[in-house]
């Protein structure tokens, strides 16, 4: 009985310490201010095109609110600006769930090199990767790009019911957006734990496996991801750190150390 009574804690303290874990990620990227400068880059470069999307769904977003809400044409006036107020939240809501998801998988690719760096050298620090697998630049980017195309449509399938969810009263209100949180802080973790799970050779259903091990951990650190990215400008500044920390993330799943056994330089 005291053990049944002690899981829950236990599951809360695994959901703190992977929280925790993009906090000490951040404390090793800002260590060093030039791969700092250069994990920014990928980001920021992502964060205009993604900016410019933005700024499209709000230019037409009256005209999409009426056209997903065809339905209420011949309903009064009020009920029929009501369920477009509505549809028009759910649409921002399901453009911020995808944007955050996807934001990740496109700048991973863009700034493949320079991540793979930064969990290199996090890798390092805490006593490297003996069984390292030694991949080509564009045999990476294949495998990369594969997978992140896999985890987008993961994204799209997850986030249209949940946008659906969004239109149920109450619930789309308060439940539907801490589900929201926690399939996106998933797929998040599934996503950045890529580059070394990929340096020891291991592809995304090997990353599913060892995370699903390993739940609350792993949403600790999704949705703290998840939570930070929704920040204006915090998908671009915490980039780096998201790595550095699903890098120790991974370590952790793999019964590897994550306190500092060599002296780096990062």
């Amino acid at each position: 009985m005291k053990e049944d009574q002690n899981r829950p804690l236990t599951a809360v303290r695994q959901f703190v310490t992977g929280a925790g874990l993009l906090g000490r990620g951040l404390g090793l990227v800002l260590r060093s201010p030039r791969l700092l400068g250069l994990g920014l880059l990928p980001a920021l470069i992502s964060g205009v095109l993604y900016t410019i999307g933005l700024v499209l769904l709000v230019r037409f977003l009256p005209q999409l609110s009426e056209r997903v809400t065809w339905f209420a044409g011949g309903w009064s006036g009020f009920w029929r600006d009501f369920v477009e107020v509505l549809a028009g939240a759910g649409l921002v809501g399901l453009a911020l769930l995808l944007g955050v998801l996807t934001f990740t998988a496109v700048t991973l690719l863009i700034g493949d090199p320079f991540y793979e760096k930064i969990s290199e050298l996090v890798e390092d620090r805490f006593g490297g990767v003996p069984d390292a697998v030694e991949v080509s630049f564009w045999a990476s980017l294949r495998r990369s790009l594969a997978d992140s195309l896999r985890l987008i449509g993961l994204s799209i399938l997850a986030g249209i019911p949940l946008f659906l969810l969004g239109f149920l009263p109450l619930v789309g209100q308060t439940v539907i957006p801490v589900l929201a949180g926690a399939v996106g802080g998933w797929l998040l973790a599934l996503e950045l734990t890529g580059v070394p799970f990929q340096r020891r050779g291991q592809r995304l259903r090997h990353r599913r496996v060892a995370l699903a091990g390993n739940v609350p951990l792993t949403l600790g650190f999704g949705v703290a991801v998840f939570c930070t990215f929704l920040i204006p400008l915090g998908a671009i500044f915490l980039m780096p750190a998201a790595i550095a920390g699903a890098t120790l993330l991974s370590r952790r799943v793999l019964g590897r150390p994550i306190e500092i056994t060599t002296v780096s330089s990062l």
